[in-house]
Formats: structure tokens, sequence, C-alpha cells
């Protein structure tokens, strides 16, 4: 198989790609790179969510990302504005989110250039294409998510944990 023809190949693409024309939208909008795609994302889940407890793990749970990485980018949002941390009443080390009036703002900004870029998306796509693709890519995660699972589960004794390269001599 040509690696071009890959599932992680075509998804990476797919993804830069995604993530390059909502950059070159919004700055052709409005000048500036205000806002991240992943923030905006997250934004809108805070948004959708809102008067529900939201913490650091719903991030990473909703998008699939690692701890460290929800980590990096809840700092970089607090610092920029558009989140804040606040203590919950039934337990004082916990910490959820929740939008500033400026991620709130941000976020209805921001909306509509997420349905446009999903329009531009979706073009020359027929609706049963677009049931089967979601489907398909339902199915993906939900393999991905199980692989992942059952890899946390197994014994680490594999020739690379033990040391053992093919290069060794």
């Amino acid at each position: 198989m040509r690696r071009k023809d890959t599932l992680g190949f075509l998804i990476k693409t797919l993804d830069n790609l995604f993530f390059r024309n909502m950059f070159a939208y919004e700055t052709r909008q409005r000048g500036v790179d205000e806002v991240t795609v992943m923030h905006a994302w997250i934004l809108g889940f805070l948004y959708e969510n809102d008067g529900k407890d939201i913490f650091q793990k719903d991030i990473e749970t909703e998008f699939s990302i690692a701890r460290s990485t929800v980590t990096s980018i809840v700092k970089l949002m607090e610092k920029k504005g558009y989140i804040c941390r606040e203590s919950v009443e039934k337990d004082g080390r916990l910490k959820k989110l929740a939008l500033t009036e400026v991620g709130r703002r941000t976020h209805e900004r921001h909306i509509g250039d997420i349905d446009i870029l999903e329009e531009q998306c979706r073009r020359n796509i027929a609706p049963e294409e677009m049931k089967v693709f979601l489907t398909v890519a339902g199915k993906l995660k939900q393999n991905l998510e199980e692989d992942i699972a059952h890899s946390y589960s197994q014994p680490e004794d594999s020739e690379e944990k033990q040391g053992k390269h093919r290069c060794d001599k």
C-alpha cells in the first residue's frame, strides 16, 4: 500500500488542510490570528455546556488529546483571558473551566467562521456520502479508542521495552 493511501496519512492531511483553511479565512476576514482552531473548538465546547461543571479531563475526553497537551492549551487560553478556573463547591481542590466574557464573545464571533468552513468542506458531497463518512469515521474513532485502552492493559514485555533493538549487535 502506498503511504498516501493510508488512513493515517489521509486523516493528517485533511486535518492540516482544515486548520490551514481556517487560519487563512480568519486572517482574510480579520487580519489577525486571534484564536487557534483548537482554542475555538474548546470555546465552543464550553459554550455548549454552559451551566455544567467542565473539567480538564472532559476536554481530554471530548477531543481525544493528552493531558499534557490540554494543560498547555488551558494555561494559554487562561493567559489570553478566554477561560478561567473556578473552585467547585463540593471540593475546593477541583477546578472547573469556565468561559470569561472575552471567551464568550470570541466564540460568538468565530462560530460563524466555523460554520462557513464546514459548508466549504461539505461542498460536492452528497448527504448519503456524508452519512457513510460519519459512520466510517465513528468506527475508526472507536477502533482507535479501543486499541489505546487495550494497549494500556497489556504487559510491557516487548523487545523494545526490554532494550533490545534490531540494530543492536
